[in-house]
């Protein structure tokens, strides 16, 4: 034992990748070897909150960081065990100096996880250095100066990582180091369906982006189908840290002249809000699972597991939810207005509580990432006060954003051969139509599970109602004072 050589730990969370890595830069530093680990928590594999492709886009990303840590004789020991486990059953093979991550603003699960692990770094002599990830600030009592703190750290330079191969733990020594440990399989099912994980394929992304696809940005953003080419894409690479914030905020500046500017500068101002709802959730964690706003837990809501399993599968009578649902299961990804229609449709239509949508959601967006789930969950279903309230109409938005049913004719196929006001609308039908078109509301698709005007009118007026409670105001009043808006954000 007492002749371990001290080697130094980059622990990688969301953070996979080696550039602008300053988990990485901070442990090469140093003048001791560095291993590479990768931890398949089963606590975290088991929470509902995450499905197996989250796991499988994990899975490419580490094969993605292993071909380049292939020059350097090299690679990441992916193991499947609980953090304070692995280390304790790495100090039989070297003594730990210090590990090096970055602050993870995650699930309360992860958050107890890291307290658990600060203590045994402790009680074992372990130094545990962690990176501020995308500006976030962890104790910060109100975000009066935060833009600034933001926009300074956005513009700052990179953080440039020059590996070499003596500075790292080698392959065959991590061989060795796999005999004692559950080794987790790398392949994952080969699929042209979800975006396959990895810094590379982010920067494909990117590029076709910066490229063409911004052209259209601001006009297709809201449109479901459009969306899904104009819009960047990068967001589960940034979720996950194939990318960093700062690296496509400045590639994205870079990009921008003066035909395009306008659509940078909506798509850069959307870096900010993405790092402004993880600052918020950092601040309100308890966000995870009760109302932001206070003065709504006293809200009591009937649960209906007939609705919600409607809302699930796709199957509620509404064609553009319906449709949004399913190329949500199926393909992992929905633009944001489409997102925001989901839960408002789910809270406040079917009147359901949101904490009853959270997992499903969370299990279906491969861009999951907590700090922005919650926040953006409460914000669509109104409970972070009466400001944000804002209850979508599924037929206006359908007629509006896919005018044609291009999506909806994808995503509801059962619908295509109808005309275009029906396939909005199929619950117009009339018998006659029905016979005309060779259609049958209620065995082809699903009759509506609600009647929307009545749902939609009980809704507006018991929250409205709410305006004028002690309780909402004051609660209002606090998350005004401690999340404070510069002007510059409500020009955004």
């Amino acid at each position: 034992m007492s002749n371990r050589e001290e080697i130094n730990v980059v622990w990688f969370k969301r953070d996979l990748r080696i550039q602008d890595n300053e988990a990485i830069y901070n442990a090469l530093a140093s003048k001791k070897r560095v291993l590479f680990l990768y931890v398949f928590e089963k606590s975290l594999q088991n929470d509902l909150h995450y499905s197996e492709r989250h796991w499988n886009f994990i899975k490419q990303s580490l094969v993605d960081l292993n071909e380049d840590l292939k020059a350097f004789n090299s690679e990441i020991l992916c193991v499947s065990s609980e953090v304070t486990t692995t280390f304790n059953q790495l100090l039989n093979s070297y003594k730990i100096n210090t590990v090096f991550s970055h602050q993870e603003t995650g699930l309360l699960l992860t958050y107890n996880r890291d307290k658990d692990f600060a203590r045994f770094c402790r009680n074992n002599s372990i130094n545990w250095i962690e990176n501020k990830n995308n500006a976030i600030l962890r104790g910060l009592l109100n975000r009066e100066d935060w833009f600034e703190h933001w926009e300074e750290y956005m513009n700052s330079n990179q953080i440039k990582i020059n590996l070499k191969t003596e500075k790292l733990v080698s392959s065959e020594e991590i061989n060795d180091l796999k005999k004692g440990f559950t080794i987790v399989d790398l392949e994952t099912p080969t699929s042209k369906i979800f975006q396959k994980g990895g810094t590379k394929t982010a920067w494909k992304y990117a590029k076709t982006f910066f490229e063409t696809r911004h052209k259209q940005y601001m006009y297709n953003i809201s449109k479901p189908a459009l969306a899904r080419e104009s819009c960047s894409r990068l967001s589960p690479y940034i979720s996950w840290g194939n990318v960093s914030i700062k690296q496509i905020f400045q590639q994205a500046n870079e990009a921008k002249n003066d035909n395009n500017k306008r659509h940078l500068d909506a798509f850069t101002s959307r870096l900010r809000w993405q790092a402004h709802f993880i600052q918020k959730f950092e601040m309100e964690h308890t966000m995870e699972n009760a109302s932001l706003n206070k003065g709504f837990q006293k809200l009591k809501k009937s649960i209906s597991e007939k609705y919600q399993e409607a809302w699930r599968n796709g199957q509620t009578g509404f064609p553009l939810v319906d449709a949004s649902m399913r190329c949500l299961n199926e393909t992992g990804y929905l633009n944001f207005r489409m997102r925001a229609l989901l839960v408002s449709f789910f809270t406040h239509i079917l009147w359901q509580p949101w904490q009853d949508a959270s997992k499903h959601l969370s299990q279906m967006f491969l861009d999951f990432e907590p700090g922005i789930h919650f926040p953006q969950l409460q914000m669509s279903s109104g409970d972070t006060g009466l400001d944000t309230l804002r209850i979508y109409n599924p037929i206006k938005n359908s007629k509006e954003h896919d005018e044609d049913a291009t999506f909806i004719k994808k995503w509801v196929p059962e619908l295509a051969n109808l005309p275009t006001a029906f396939i909005h609308e199929p619950y117009l039908m009339t018998s006659l139509d029905e016979q005309f078109n060779n259609f049958h509301l209620g065995t082809d698709y699903p009759k509506t599970i609600v009647d929307i005007k009545l749902t939609r009118k009980k809704a507006t007026e018991i929250l409205w109602k709410m305006k004028d409670d002690p309780d909402v105001v004051a609660e209002s009043s606090r998350i005004f004072k401690k999340h404070t808006i510069t002007t510059r954000d409500k020009m955004l």
